[in-house]
């Protein structure tokens, strides 16, 4: 009995493992050129990071030493504003939580759209919905091995969203891409004083 159960369960086995293949190469077929080169680097990081899916799936850049938060602040909106690309909203979560007298580093959250571009994306997947708007964080961490705060930069791996998904219609990638553009060229200026 336990063998006729073995050989049932390997057989269910190699259905679902046929099933899942065909479903992978349907998805694959679908996916925008680099797609594959990407997800590799994505499982790379995710492996340094020792599974932080987080760390995984965002850029980081640290800040010059000699850039303050001010300087960060007018080179986003400098390059927001080159690019059109809008500041949409801050969020000053160090100021929030001062205020609450918990003493903390520096943490600003910083929100940008275009609103042309986020309505196609929507419109061609719903699900990009969770993904608006772009956003650059601000954060003021430790490093371990000097023991000096130092000002970082996160956001969202943008060649993640524009390489991943299904192939985009070819007005929509050249949006996409100005986007992926804008939020690194953002990320530059921001850590670099450089604008």
């Amino acid at each position: 009995m336990k063998f006729v159960n073995l050989i049932k369960l390997g057989l269910l086995t190699a259905a679902i493992a046929t099933l899942s293949a065909c479903g992978t190469m349907k998805a694959a077929s679908n996916l925008e050129d680099g797609a594959g080169e990407t997800a590799m680097e994505l499982w790379d990081k995710w492996v340094k990071c020792e599974g932080e899916i987080a760390c995984a799936t965002t850029w980081e850049r640290k800040v010059a030493d000699d850039v303050t938060p001010e300087d960060i602040e007018d080179a986003l909106m400098s390059v927001a504003t080159e690019m059109g690309i809008k500041p949409v909203g801050t969020l000053p979560l160090s100021d929030e939580l001062k205020a609450r007298g918990i003493e903390t580093g520096y943490l600003k959250v910083y929100s940008f759209c275009n609103p042309v571009t986020a309505r196609h994306m929507v419109t061609f997947s719903p699900n990009m919905a969770a993904y608006l708007p772009c956003r650059i964080v601000v954060v003021e961490r430790k490093n371990e091995k000097t023991g000096k705060n130092e000002l970082w930069l996160y956001t969202l791996n943008m060649d993640m969203m524009v390489k991943m998904g299904k192939k985009l219609p070819p007005e929509l990638k050249k949006e996409a891409y100005k986007v992926r553009d804008t939020i690194a060229k953002m990320m530059e200026a921001a850590a670099t004083g450089d604008f």
